[in-house]
């Protein structure tokens, strides 16, 4: 009797330890035990011109491969039906000539996100930018060779781009690059929880709360029309409702979003060609200009007698070269046979000593990507250190 209990007893624990295995293997498999990869630039601030061809098949996110790695990492109670919501329902029906009855299913299924509310506020006061930490950030070694073996995936679409719209090769792969790691993180939200919460209830503590709540109430029915209109099956975004590998806010989905692969369909999360291309288009109908320089260096001793003044137009181009010599600033000759306008950017280095360059009109185009001096100048250099990279990895494959 004693060795048929010892043995009931092993066969016990034998079971109790497989079961052990089974549910610690798949913790260790499942997407919320994986650390993140690294968060680019998530919100775009700143999309179609599809073709009809129901015999394409499409590649959204129910066929592609970013559902796999998809991670939702907050969840909240549904939204109730209220007058505010059957109201918000009602306005975004008008404003997009959607059935209100629909509408109103579809915002009945978001959740309310506690998180994004707070995600949204700007920086507490006396904060100080830090570009060297930025840059820091953004030209990591891991990108930079990211960066190039995704313009060697995709080279044949890049250089279409770059035919098609001026806009350099690099300066694409690296807007990418810095948006979403190249697609590794396009976000970990679901759309429209993101779009509904910051529309029905947007901190009040913002110092542009109704006009931010105005423009998420724009966004959120430009993505119930994208809802509408595409094959597709879940929309993953950031916490501001930046969506694809070009993080797109919808509509710029809507109004430079282009069907790159010419398969019928436009899908930013994914195909990387047409995301290639809608980069290149958005860049393109913001104004970029072939040729033109993105910034010009210069050296941070100049004169600052006229500071205030040379800073007060931010980054928009203002200045002809004359005047920026008359007002003590030590050009190059490069710098004075540039025509066009140029703006002084300083560029925070925490309680270090500013940076400063010269702004392009060009400069200036890379912010109406995303609204920043920082992530401008940070685009231009991983672009930089990509082309420069991808040349050496060229000459040394040639010198075998």
């Amino acid at each position: 009797m004693t060795f048929y209990r010892l043995t009931a007893k092993l066969l016990c624990l034998t079971r109790v330890a497989g079961l052990f295995c089974v549910i610690f293997s798949a913790l260790l498999c499942s997407p919320s035990s994986r650390a993140s990869p690294d968060k680019g630039a998530s919100s775009t601030l700143a999309s179609q011109n599809t073709k009809k061809n129901t015999k394409a098949p499409h590649k959204g996110l129910h066929k592609g491969s970013y559902k796999a790695r998809q991670i939702i990492s907050e969840t909240g109670p549904p939204f109730k039906r209220t007058p505010e919501l059957v109201a918000l329902a009602n306005h975004i029906s008008l404003e997009n000539n959607l059935p209100s009855h629909w509408v109103l299913d579809q915002l009945l299924k978001a959740k309310s996100l506690s998180k994004v509310k707070q995600l949204v506020l700007p920086p507490s006061v006396g904060v100080k930018k830090n570009w060297m930490a930025y840059k820091e950030r953004f030209l990591s070694e891991s990108r930079i060779l990211g960066g190039r073996d995704f313009a060697q995936k995709n080279w044949a679409s890049l250089e279409k781009a770059q035919r098609l719209y001026q806009v350099p090769w690099e300066i694409i792969v690296a807007i990418i690059g810095v948006e979403t790691f190249y697609g590794k993180n396009m976000g970990y939200f679901k759309a429209l929880d993101v779009l509904t919460s910051l529309s029905m209830d947007f901190p009040k503590s913002h110092p542009r709360a109704q006009e931010r709540e105005s423009f998420f109430k724009q966004e959120l029915g430009a993505l119930l029309k994208l809802m509408q209109t595409t094959q597709q099956s879940v929309w993953i975004s950031s916490y501001a409702g930046a969506m694809g590998l070009p993080q797109f806010m919808p509509s710029n989905w809507h109004k430079f979003a282009v069907d790159f692969d010419e398969d019928g369909h436009i899908d930013l999360y994914a195909s990387q060609a047409d995301a290639i291309g809608s980069v290149g288009n958005y860049l393109a109908k913001f104004g970029w200009q072939s040729h033109m320089p993105t910034y010009f260096d210069i050296d941070p001793n100049f004169d600052k007698t006229h500071l205030q003044e040379l800073l007060a137009p931010d980054i928009l181009p203002s200045f002809k070269t004359q005047q920026l010599m008359d007002w003590g600033l030590p050009l190059t000759p490069t710098v004075q046979s540039h025509t066009g306008p140029l703006a002084l950017v300083m560029l925070e280095n925490a309680e270090a000593e500013p940076s400063y360059v010269l702004g392009t009109e060009n400069f200036y185009t890379l912010t109406r990507y995303n609204w920043s001096s920082y992530y401008a100048l940070a685009v231009i250099e991983l672009g930089q250190a990509v082309k420069a990279n991808r040349a050496l990895s060229s000459i040394q494959s040639n010198a075998r």
